[in-house]
C-alpha cells in the first residue's frame, strides 16, 4: 500500500497515486496531513510535489509542523520506505529527516524542464532495478532546488553513499551546464544514512508512461516494489 500526504497546497498528489494504483497497479491510499498516525496497511510513504501552505517562509518551513509529520518520522525510525519528491524534499529537508537545505534557483527563476540524471547509487531501495551510472532523463519544476549542506555534511553525505542522482549531460558527466540550479556538486537527490528515505527534486511520477514519451521514471517505482518484495 502506498500512502500519499496531502498538505494544504499539495499538487502532485494525484500523479503519485494514479501512478502507484493505475501504472504500477498498487493499493494506494491519501494521508491528510492532519493524521497522527500512518496507517498500519501503508509501506510506502509519498511526500509529493507542490507548494504545501503556498510555500510561505521557506519551501517546507511550515509543512513541518504538520502533525502527520511526526508519523513519518516514526515511520521512518521503524524501516518504512518514506520517498520525498520535489516538495516533499524540501519538507524532509526542514524537518530534519534528510541533512541539508533548499535555497533559491541560482538564476532566481522558476525551471520547468526535462534534465539527465546519473544514478550515482544503484544500491538502494529506490534504485535497485537501475545500474550504477546510467543516466535517466527526468522533468524538474521547482524555484528552490539549489541544495547546500556545510562541509562536514557534504563528506559525510559521500562517506557513506547517500548522493542517489546527480544532474549531468547525456553521457553522465556532472558538468556545471547540467545544473539547473546550482545545486552543490550537481547534487539532485539523497538519501538517510540508513538507505530508507529518499528525497530528490525532479519529479519521477511524470515520466513513468509510454504516453508521456518516457519511463524513466518507472524504473524508480518498479525498484520500490522490488524491494517491498524482497522484504517480505
Amino acid at each position: 500500500m502506498f500512502g500519499i500526504v496531502v498538505f494544504p497546497g499539495s499538487n502532485c498528489d494525484h500523479d503519485c497515486y494514479h501512478i502507484a494504483k493505475h501504472v504500477m497497479g498498487q493499493p494506494a491510499k491519501f494521508i491528510w496531513h492532519k493524521e497522527e498516525a500512518i496507517p498500519k496497511d501503508v509501506r510506502v510513504v509519498m511526500l509529493p510535489g507542490g507548494f504545501s501552505y503556498g510555500d510561505y517562509l521557506r519551501t517546507g518551513a511550515i509543512a513541518r509542523f504538520s502533525p502527520v509529520m511526526k508519523a513519518v518520522e516514526r515511520f521512518a525510525s521503524d524501516g518504512g520506505l518514506v520517498m520525498g519528491i520535489c516538495n516533499g524534499f524540501q519538507i524532509l529537508l526542514e524537518a530534519g529527516i534528510l541533512p541539508g537545505a533548499m535555497l533559491r534557483n541560482r538564476g532566481l527563476k522558476f525551471i520547468c524542464k526535462d534534465v539527465r540524471l546519473k544514478v550515482e547509487n544503484a544500491a538502494t531501495p529506490f534504485t535497485n532495478a537501475l545500474k550504477q551510472g546510467r543516466v535517466l532523463r527526468v522533468p524538474i519544476a521547482h524555484a528552490e532546488g539549489n541544495y547546500f549542506i556545510d562541509p562536514e555534511g557534504l563528506e559525510s553525505l559521500k562517506k557513506n553513499n547517500q548522493i542517489v542522482f546527480r544532474y549531468s549531460t547525456p553521457d553522465g558527466a556532472a558538468t556545471d551546464g547540467a545544473n539547473p540550479n546550482g545545486s552543490l556538486e550537481n547534487i539532485a537527490g539523497i538519501i538517510n544514512k540508513d538507505g530508507n528515505v529518499l528525497g530528490m527534486m525532479p519529479h519521477p511520477e511524470r515520466c513513468a508512461e509510454a504516453e508521456l514519451g518516457n519511463t524513466d521514471g518507472k524504473l524508480i517505482f518498479q525498484s520500490i516494489l522490488e524491494s517491498l518484495q524482497t522484504a517480505r
